[in-house]
């Protein structure tokens, strides 16, 4: 079960306020192309795709690549943008053996209750040499996002996930290497300003894990910001690639 549920309220808040334009992601379309190699013809798994954003990201980047998403939660999919997604979750991929080039994991590592059984399921479903590619916020490693300046209490969630070193030691098990670990910027708002006025607590798990009062005061700190600081919002999330 993932740490909250994506029911209709937390899908829709979502939907509204984690998408960020594709002019905002010109270094992780750069990353995703050094690690992904996407060829013509090749197949990726999005896996734990929520409203489906990436997938059609990646339709939309590059000609021909067949991308599948896969999410759990049906109020997800019954959002999602691109046309092939199917039920399924990280321990239960419903695809055959060896079926993808590779496989697409965005913010979701943290909602997987067992990263042993993901990792024996992308072993599984993933071809010989083929890059599973995690992005996302890990343990120990806030000081790059915005959110947790405004909501340092949140960080005692996020010191909750995967570490990176958790995530390399399962998958290793499972015969993956840890191939590369970069730290990629985005343009999550055009200002504070945007980011206070879309802010949505259903959309963020370490939002929705701290107190009433504690998520109050982080509130009320980003809007003091955002009246006096200008500029486009740079976050940074890390991308770990195995094979």
């Amino acid at each position: 079960m993932a740490r909250i549920a994506y029911d209709d309220e937390a899908a829709a808040a979502f939907e509204a306020t984690r998408h960020i334009p594709d002019q905002g992601l010109a270094a992780w379309r750069a990353a995703v192309t050094r690690h992904l190699d996407p060829r013509p013809g090749a197949r990726v798994l999005d896996l734990g795709a929520g409203t489906g954003r990436w997938a059609a990201a990646f339709t939309d980047w590059y000609d021909d690549l067949d991308v599948i998403a896969v999410e759990p939660s049906a109020a997800m999919r019954a959002r999602c943008v691109h046309p092939r997604v199917l039920p399924g979750d990280a321990a239960n991929i419903p695809l055959p053996d060896h079926s993808v080039d590779a496989a697409w994991l965005s913010t979701v590592i943290h909602h997987v209750p067992d990263l042993a059984a993901a990792a024996r399921e992308l072993r599984r479903v993933v071809r010989g040499g083929g890059p599973v590619l995690i992005r996302s916020a890990f343990a120990g490693r806030h000081e790059a996002i915005t959110l947790f300046r405004f909501f340092p209490e949140a960080i005692r969630v996020l010191d909750t996930f995967p570490s990176v070193a958790d995530v390399a030691a399962t998958f290793g098990a499972c015969g993956f290497a840890v191939t590369a670990f970069d730290q990629i910027p985005q343009t999550t708002a055009s200002s504070l300003s945007e980011c206070a006025t879309r802010l949505r607590r259903e959309a963020h798990t370490p939002l929705q894990l701290i107190t009433d009062d504690e998520y109050a005061a982080g509130l009320a700190r980003l809007h003091r910001a955002a009246r006096s600081e200008h500029g486009p919002v740079i976050d940074a999330l890390d991308l770990l690639v195995l094979r």
